[in-house]
């Protein structure tokens, strides 16, 4: 499976009922995982933070398939923040569509990691069975996104280094990102606070 696929799968089995991963932080992180699968099928390269696309190499994924379909050809070409926000909307549910079309999502009861009122779980397969073993050895762009997304124990601030330069600069990216979001997240319930005690006053 690729990058992002892992990373959805890991994320169902791993954060804890108090601690649940958000839909925008995953979709965030998983973009900055197509992205990566991209660099590394040399379909774009990294120019500063902009994304320049390559050729069109066969990535056998639909998903990533779209991915590079949506990259943008022409200059100036995008930086990775601007494609983190702009591929990553709503990326989850795509790839909850995805695996479950795929056969390797099943719905369930009640579970860990549920988007709206649909609630399932990781399928065993040999792609649920390959990100574990990336998560179980630690694999360091796996490890990053995940802790980028408050999988496996919330974000950390040590990160595992990289061989490539342009797979460092997209999980900062993705990191900024991820940052950028939660100020959001904190300014709209301190605004949302302020306005019910206005009401109440």
């Amino acid at each position: 499976m690729t990058t992002a696929k892992d990373l959805f799968i890991i994320a169902l089995g791993h954060p804890r009922p108090e601690q649940a991963v958000g839909q925008g932080d995953l979709s965030l992180a998983l973009a900055g995982a197509e992205l990566i699968d991209l660099i590394s099928a040399e379909a774009v390269t990294v120019d500063g933070d902009h994304i320049v696309p390559g050729g069109a190499p066969t990535l056998d994924d639909r998903l990533l398939d779209e991915a590079a379909a949506q990259l943008i050809r022409q200059p100036p070409h995008e930086r990775i923040e601007d494609w983190l926000w702009r591929r990553g909307r709503d990326l989850s549910a795509a790839y909850q569509t995805a695996l479950l079309e795929d056969g390797a999502l099943t719905r369930k009861r009640s579970g860990l990691l549920s988007f709206g009122s649909n609630v399932v779980e990781p399928v065993d397969t040999p792609g649920r069975r390959e990100a574990a073993a990336r998560w179980e050895e630690k694999e360091p762009v796996l490890v990053a996104l995940a802790s980028a997304a408050g999988v496996g124990g919330g974000r950390s601030e040590e990160e595992p280094g990289f061989d490539d330069e342009a797979v460092t600069t997209v999980v900062a990216a993705v990191h900024d990102a991820v940052m950028e979001l939660e100020a959001v997240r904190q300014r709209r319930t301190i605004e949302n606070s302020a306005f019910a005690n206005l009401w109440r006053g």
